[in-house]
């Protein structure tokens, strides 16, 4: 039969400061309780030692407490102590907030809605850490933060893109000139090299357009770095890689060396001697530029430079 620490304890009368001392670390810790001056936690919960502290804390103020080790006798009794630890509805309150969060996404803006959902999520994990008898409720909380999650890429297609894992396959590269290339704003690595990649060996006189949210992207453009993408990272490639694969660009020594230290800043591996002072250059390059469009000027030309460095020994 589960077992459960207890702690009973009585609070001098005048010391309003420790009452709201232990109070705290008492609802902190997720105690239940029993009735007034008797609390109780699972045996089995990771240990933090709250009990311990705060009965010691009490004593050394001139209160009682003491630790007690609780056995329920049958299972009627382990059901009553099981029930003190109820989160369904502190579980229900956080899926209303996640979905008015929701239906108010997208009037938010991208760094606001970002910033609800995190918040959110840590609710869920503050919650869940005092949910020790976890069950339907935490499944449909989960649920839920998923599904804002899910909302807030479609609306704003932040972060980085989910690997696909369809077969990589040769493009026809005439199909592909003179078009647009649309991508996510707030350019950086894969976006600046892949952009660069396309208008210096793929499409001459591409055009790009930028947008924050999917419902932005211009009606016939190349889309290129976020979910849903014609290119976009395939497997454990990024997409400046994939962009090399898919016009016959793998053989070029000089955009393999630069598609290694993309792929490092983009998503880690194998460290690259000359990717911290390409992560650095461009980071000036970020902050000097005040828009997208100035940052990829900017980035060409430390791209150029990197490309005609790594040529150079494959020439001579």
């Amino acid at each position: 039969m589960q077992s459960f620490d207890a702690l009973v304890l009585s609070l001098p009368a005048r010391n309003s400061t420790l009452r709201m001392r232990v109070w705290r670390a008492l609802k902190e810790a997720g105690c239940g309780v029993l009735r007034d001056g008797l609390y109780v936690l699972p045996a089995e919960r990771p240990g933090d030692g709250t009990l311990q502290r705060v009965e010691s804390e009490i004593r050394a103020s001139g209160g009682f407490a003491m630790r007690l080790e609780l056995r329920p006798k049958t299972g009627e009794r382990l059901a009553e102590l099981r029930a003190l630890f109820d989160r369904g509805a502190e579980h229900g309150a956080l899926v209303r907030r996640v979905e008015a969060a929701k239906r108010l996404l997208e009037r938010l803006g991208p760094r606001r809605a970002h910033t609800a959902m995190r918040r959110l999520e840590r609710a869920f994990d503050k919650l869940s850490r005092t949910d020790f008898f976890p069950g339907e409720a935490k499944a449909q909380a989960a649920g839920a933060l998923a599904a804002l999650r899910q909302r807030y890429r479609e609306a704003y297609a932040g972060g980085e893109p989910r690997a696909s894992h369809r077969k990589l396959r040769l493009r026809n590269a005439g199909r592909y000139r003179g078009r647009t290339w649309t991508t996510r704003s707030k350019l950086w690595v894969d976006r600046l090299a892949s952009a660069w990649l396309i208008r210096r060996f793929i499409d001459r006189e591409a055009s790009f357009a930028w947008f924050e949210r999917p419902s932005q992207r211009p009606k016939g453009a190349v889309g290129f770095d976020f979910d849903g993408a014609e290119f976009t990272h395939v497997g454990n490639r990024v997409t400046f890689e994939v962009l090399a694969g898919s016009f016959g660009l793998e053989d070029d020594p000089a955009l393999a060396a630069i598609g290694a230290a993309v792929h490092f800043l983009d998503v880690g591996g194998i460290p690259v001697a000359d990717a911290k002072g390409l992560e650095t250059l461009l980071r000036g390059a970020r902050e000097k530029a005040k828009t997208d469009d100035a940052l990829l000027g900017e980035a060409t030309r430390i791209f150029d430079l990197f490309y005609s460095a790594y040529a150079r020994p494959a020439a001579g």
